[in-house]
């Protein structure tokens, strides 16, 4: 009786393997290193029947992979981006989940003054006119794009001992600002999941210029027949869900929020 019991639980265990249908995202690592796509994952599998394989990497990486058909769709988050990816025939729309901010980690005492700035802009400049340690992600993700266009708009090109590129992740770039107790573009949901704070601490917030946008962009099935069209239609379908807005704001770090849900009905 018992090894026929366990001959059945195998059995269903390997039926439930079997109906599992699976798709590729590719996400950009601030997506991951919030810690949503944990809590979000195993739901989307419960209440659809999609295994969604995350692939995580920088946006620029993201949306090549789309270009090149090695994913179903995309998550990202840089608009122009998104847009010139879109007009390329890589995609088939852009549809907006939810968004947060970017905000200026850097040393608790604040070294270049970025507190009194009065926009996301004019922090750079202090950072800069005071040659204080600045890392970048410089990995042509949707952090790292939104740091050149607020030096571009300082007038700025950043150079010397000073900035430093690190072509990484949010996560490690965030542990390199720590080791270096230096300057840091970093999304808000990133820096609260983030456990090696150090001695850094948010030192610049609020300047609207730093809306941080995430949008989901199906790969074009007519580029590429292989996409799992109908999979990725009915993720989307759940993405905008009430299910979905209640476990996206729902999700908070010491008591803060981290997402606000924006999808909006087609």
């Amino acid at each position: 009786m018992m090894l026929k019991s366990l001959a059945l639980l195998a059995a269903m265990a390997l039926g439930t393997a079997a109906s599992a249908e699976e798709m590729k995202m590719a996400v950009t690592t601030s997506f991951a290193n919030s810690g949503l796509a944990e809590v979000l994952l195993p739901e989307i599998e419960k209440d659809t029947g999609i295994t969604v394989q995350l692939l995580v990497v920088g946006t620029g990486q993201a949306l090549t992979l789309g270009a090149a058909g090695d994913v179903d769709a995309v998550l990202v988050h840089s608009r122009a981006a998104e847009d010139k990816w879109l007009a390329e025939g890589n995609g088939t729309h852009r549809r907006e989940i939810m968004y947060n901010d970017f905000v200026i980690v850097g040393p608790s005492t604040d070294p270049a003054g970025t507190k009194t700035a009065t926009n996301a802009t004019d922090a750079f400049k202090a950072i800069a006119a005071a040659q204080a340690p600045f890392v970048s992600r410089g990995d042509d993700s949707g952090t790292h794009k939104m740091e050149q266009a607020l030096w571009k708009t300082a007038g700025i090109e950043p150079v010397g001992d000073w900035y430093r590129s690190v072509g990484q992740g949010m996560g490690a770039a965030l542990n390199t600002a720590a080791g270096m107790n230096a300057y840091i573009l970093a999304d808000r949901a990133s820096w609260l999941n983030f456990g090696n704070k150090a001695d850094l601490a948010i030192d610049f917030q609020g300047d609207p210029a730093l809306f941080n946008q995430y949008a989901y962009l199906p790969v074009n099935p007519e580029k590429y027949p292989h996409v799992k069209a109908e999979l990725v239609e009915k993720l989307e379908d759940w993405l905008v869900s009430d299910k979905a807005k209640g476990l996206i704001e729902g999700y908070k770090i010491a008591g803060q929020q981290l997402f606000v849900f924006n999808a909006q009905p087609e």
